[in-house]
């Protein structure tokens, strides 16, 4: 029996980890590899009260285990969209999108990876 969600293009979905979440569209399933194609929106970083939310808009697409992704609530992720941008009135890229982006996801997969050990 096929466990696995079903996901659709376009679909928002979530990787969580630790006290934050990365929210991304859907863009394909490649379901003979187990593997979703996502295109990161933002990630956002809940320490504190208000929490903070990363635009991720200018960096890469992402192919990641399906496994480990949720789908994500309207609910939950509707006030975070209407914090992005338009992408043409961003002048410049984020580098520091960037490296939050990159720093997420090594630690999610150095997590994955230590929970597959054991």
């Amino acid at each position: 029996m096929d466990i696995s969600p079903k996901f659709q293009p376009g679909q928002i979905v979530s990787l969580d980890y630790s006290h934050q979440n990365l929210y991304a569209e859907v863009i394909e399933i490649v379901v003979s590899r187990q593997l979703c194609w996502v295109r990161p929106l933002l990630l956002v970083n809940s320490t504190s009260e208000l929490p903070l939310v990363i635009d991720l808009q200018d960096v890469s697409d992402l192919f990641w285990p399906l496994d480990l992704f949720r789908p994500a609530l309207d609910t939950e992720v509707i006030a975070f969209l209407g914090q992005l941008f338009p992408k043409e009135l961003k002048f410049e890229p984020d580098l520091v999108a960037k490296q939050q982006f990159n720093l997420f996801i090594h630690q999610l997969w150095q997590a994955h990876q230590k929970g597959q050990e054991t």
